[in-house]
């Protein structure tokens, strides 16, 4: 686990971006783990913003959404789809039929979250996994108790997170009380993990999954078996860092030939 700590979101969201860009130039066809969420935004706009200066070309890439809102109907704002569409994918030239996202409205939700890990076999696997962090340490959506080797499934939300999203809705009492979300063992088969966390809210969430222990209790402690996670943390999420210092210093002397 590579921890980076940079001034704030702008740094953030062009780091991020360079891995990206790398892997696409690299990769075109590469396969794009999207989070939703106020994290992942500088990145999308970053990308979206070399796209719109011309040579960043996502034409034959394809993107997979880490969850999706139980019940809400085809079209919802809210809806993770919509989100990603929004934010990101009509921002750039990612074919329609190439972006995917778990079936929250299926009759059959167990086959649909097989169907969900099948899709995501067929095109090779997660290049590159775009992450977030709630303040109780979740990833996707995988809430303080999820199995470390889960696969994508229902869970269902705790209260805190409903409130922490209820901001994207009128209120609380429209925030859905269950999603299907990649599990941990599928955020973990990707090959290159990118997780953002900013904001002084973040910083126990932070210190919990980087230095605390590999717990169920924390679900983004699992990352610190992941073989090439990289997380991005302004000065804020990494103040309750005991190694921060150290941190710094790594990422000060690395070589560069090694990239994010």
């Amino acid at each position: 686990m590579e921890v980076v700590i940079l001034p704030g979101t702008k740094q953030i969201g062009a780091l991020a971006a360079d891995a990206i860009e790398a892997l696409v130039r690299r990769k075109p066809n590469a396969v794009l783990g999207l989070a939703t969420g106020s994290s992942p935004l500088p990145i999308y706009d970053e990308l979206a913003s070399r796209y719109d200066a011309g040579g960043l070309d996502f034409s034959q890439a394809h993107g997979f959404a880490l969850d999706e809102y139980v019940g809400l109907e085809a079209g919802h704002p809210e809806s993770y789809r919509e989100v990603i569409r929004r934010e990101f994918t009509n921002r750039v030239n990612i074919k329609p039929e190439n972006v995917h996202g778990p079936d929250g409205a299926a009759a059959d939700l167990e086959a649909a979250c097989q169907a969900y890990e099948d899709a995501i076999k067929a095109v090779g696997g997660v290049d590159l996994q775009i992450l977030g962090v709630g303040t109780d340490g979740h990833i996707g959506f995988n809430e303080p108790g999820s199995s470390l080797a889960s696969r994508t499934r229902i869970k269902t939300l705790i209260e805190q997170t409903r409130k922490d999203n209820a901001r994207f809705f009128d209120s609380i009492d429209d925030v859905p009380h269950h999603v299907v979300t990649q599990g941990l063992g599928t955020i973990m088969d990707a090959r290159h993990v990118v997780l953002v966390a900013t904001g002084a809210q973040k910083a126990q969430a932070v210190r919990d999954f980087v230095e605390g222990p590999v717990a169920a209790i924390c679900a983004a402690s699992i990352l610190q078996m992941h073989p090439h996670a990289t997380i991005l943390v302004d000065e804020a999420a990494a103040s309750s860092l005991k190694l921060a210092d150290y941190y710094r210093h790594t990422y000060d002397n690395k070589p560069e030939w090694q990239g994010l």
